[in-house]
């Protein structure tokens, strides 16, 4: 039985002047010609066009697939196992590049539009997107988580470095407070407390006082939160939310 070159192009889901382009070039030359000289395939042709377009989708020149074709000493079992040697290669690539745009697209999502090397330079041994997932999770519907991500996603790495140098230098301060004794209704601390809150309206979302005395509460009960102000000194997170409720309190 023999096909027309327009049946085998709608077999093959190539064009016929692909299939005329073939022939010329002799990578797949029909086995036969009809009366009128019309080209004509037969089965074993197909067979060899389509090994043919399994090397083209795999990104071989033409000249190599006629290579691999025609080389006397391998059969067609051995192209098979070739091809699907070749096509596990790739899916295992393109896993690869999958997981890495899923990981792109998931940062850019946080508004983390920083490379490897230029996290690690801002934040150091520090995720920013630790606690990602909990924000999400907590406050993902709200206007506020919103505004987070809008503002964060147009930060620079400069930008992020100034926000850090500004997070330091309100530690240091707030250790100090603490170091002199002074109290959560101090109005020392009501005033760094104050500046906490503009912080985060700077860089992030308007914060009112009531949320961010919902803010102070999750410094205190979760504990990645806490571990995370303790580290700036010893009892810290609570120190904070004290004064974040005072501040608010003041200002009724």
């Amino acid at each position: 039985m023999s096909y027309s070159v327009g049946q085998v192009a709608g077999f093959a889901g190539v064009t016929v002047r692909t299939l005329h382009h073939y022939d010329e070039i002799g990578l797949l030359v029909p086995s036969e010609r009809s009366h009128a000289g019309h080209r004509r395939y037969s089965d074993a042709d197909l067979d060899r066009l389509q090994q043919t377009l399994f090397y083209r989708e795999l990104g071989f020149r033409l000249d190599e697939v006629a290579a691999l074709l025609d080389d006397p000493d391998t059969d067609p079992r051995a192209h098979l196992r070739r091809q699907h040697e070749l096509l596990s290669a790739r899916i295992a690539r393109l896993q690869e590049m999958a997981a890495a745009v899923e990981t792109a697209m998931e940062a850019k999502k946080m508004g983390i539009n920083l490379t490897p090397e230029e996290k690690f330079e801002v934040f150091g041994d520090k995720d920013p997107e630790e606690h990602a997932q909990e924000a999400e999770e907590r406050w993902g519907g709200t206007a506020s988580y919103a505004e987070s991500q809008r503002r964060a996603a147009r930060y620079t790495k400069d930008d992020w470095k100034r926000m850090q140098a500004e997070v330091a230098d309100w530690s240091e301060r707030y250790g100090a407070l603490m170091e002199a004794g002074e109290a959560t209704t101090g109005e020392r601390a009501m005033a760094m407390a104050e500046e906490h809150r503009q912080h985060i309206t700077k860089w992030f979302y308007e914060c009112t006082f009531d949320f961010h005395q919902s803010l102070g509460e999750m410094y205190v009960s979760d504990e990645r939160f806490k571990e995370f102000y303790d580290s700036m000194r010893p009892g810290l997170a609570e120190h904070l939310r004290d004064a974040i409720r005072a501040n608010a309190a003041r200002h009724e």
